[in-house]
């Protein structure tokens, strides 16, 4: 199941793709960051 309990919308990746363009993510480096909503398959 999905953690968060709802399927990923667009404004999802587009809030972090906002994110990971401002200076709040100035110290992120090399990382690979999912947008899932903690999705597990089992």
């Amino acid at each position: 199941g999905i953690a968060l309990g709802r399927a990923q919308t667009p404004d999802d990746v587009a809030a972090l793709v906002a994110f990971l363009a401002s200076d709040d993510s100035d110290y992120i480096t090399g990382q690979a960051i999912l947008t899932d909503g903690g999705i597990v398959y089992r």
